[in-house]
């Protein structure tokens, strides 16, 4: 089985733990070597947060549990990577 390398993640969280905690909790799963937490929009009640992680055998499993247990959802996942190496999207005419 390959490696997850990189996951680009749509979630929706309460306004506790902050993006801050999330970050922390999930940067020390095994496997993870890197955290982005990024905020796209907030309500009343809930956030919605872009992540993306790094790292050479990331367990999806282990960090769709970590998000679960701090109160948040993953609505998609809107990129993997995978592999030996990260692979960089390139720019083609048709994204133009």
């Amino acid at each position: 089985m390959t490696d997850i390398r990189r996951l680009v993640l749509d979630v929706l969280k309460p306004h506790h733990p902050s993006i801050v905690e999330l970050a922390r909790r999930l940067s020390v799963l095994e496997g993870v070597s890197g955290v982005n937490c990024t905020l796209e929009e907030v309500d009343q009640e809930t956030e919605s947060i872009k992540i993306t992680i790094e790292g050479n055998a990331i367990d999806y499993d282990a960090l769709e549990q970590a998000i679960s247990e701090s109160g948040a959802v993953i609505h998609s996942v809107d990129s993997v990577s995978a592999g030996k190496k990260l692979v960089e999207e390139v720019e083609t005419p048709q994204d133009r």
